[in-house]
């Protein structure tokens, strides 16, 4: 009888016990899901990004964008300064270049110039002794003048070189460089052979339009006589040019 009442006593109390061990481990189940819900929904929320994550992000991309801008402009104003330096620097060459040719354009005027007076000059004195008689060895308008004679008076003032004094040496001068027939100009020396064979022995100056001015021979008077004539034609030996923008004084 006894263990009857044991067991019937100890039945009920094994099956509360089993009951509230479920109930329990049902407990430690739901807390476990919770949990690992909790878990997952910290670790989706880990894994999107943050506000102020974005916000690093874009500050570092501005600045990155602020850095490229600032390192082009700062590249730029030192290539503009390369620049302006190179031209200022080929400026200056430029005008050393540039000043010597001005300074000769310069003096090339000034030669022109002086060049058309003392041409003038010549062309004024020759003219001023027409009709005046021919002398033999004359070189002055008092006393008269010879072909050479003539010419001498009229450029032993005005170039650089010594005139010489004969026709033939005139003829022959380094300093006087040969012209052609047809590139005549005012004041250059036409040549003639008319008695000595070899040698000129007659000059004269030429004034324009095919003629010349000369001390013919004695007996006439200084005269202009046209080069196209038959005679002056056929006797004709050449022409130099003593006067120059070079070689006037």
């Amino acid at each position: 009888m006894q263990f009857f009442f044991t067991v019937a006593e100890a039945a009920p109390h094994r099956h509360l016990n089993a009951t509230a061990h479920k109930s329990v481990k049902k407990a430690s189940a739901e807390d476990t899901r919770r949990k690992r819900k909790q878990v997952k929904t910290a670790t989706k929320r880990t894994k999107q990004p943050r506000p102020h994550k974005v916000k690093h992000v874009a500050k570092k991309t501005l600045s990155s964008t602020h850095s490229t801008k600032s390192a082009k402009l700062a590249k730029s104003r030192i290539t503009q300064k390369k620049y302006y330096a190179g031209q200022k620097v080929l400026a200056r060459h430029k005008t050393r270049i540039a000043s010597p040719h001005s300074a000769a354009m310069v003096m090339s005027a000034t030669h022109h110039q002086k060049y058309q007076k003392a041409r003038q000059t010549a062309m004024n004195k020759l003219m001023n002794q027409l009709g005046k008689p021919y002398q033999w060895g004359g070189t002055s308008p008092h006393t008269g003048f010879d072909c050479s004679g003539l010419v001498y008076y009229a450029y032993k003032d005005l170039v650089k070189f010594k005139i010489p004094r004969t026709a033939n040496e005139m003829y022959h001068l380094r300093d006087a460089a040969p012209v052609k027939r047809n590139s005549l100009q005012k004041g250059d020396l036409v040549f003639f052979r008319i008695h000595r064979r070899g040698a000129a022995d007659h000059v004269g100056v030429y004034v324009g339009n095919g003629k010349f001015i000369q001390s013919p021979r004695t007996g006439k008077d200084i005269q202009i006589t046209d080069l196209t004539g038959d005679y002056w034609q056929k006797h004709y030996i050449g022409a130099r040019r003593v006067m120059t923008p070079n070689s006037v004084r």
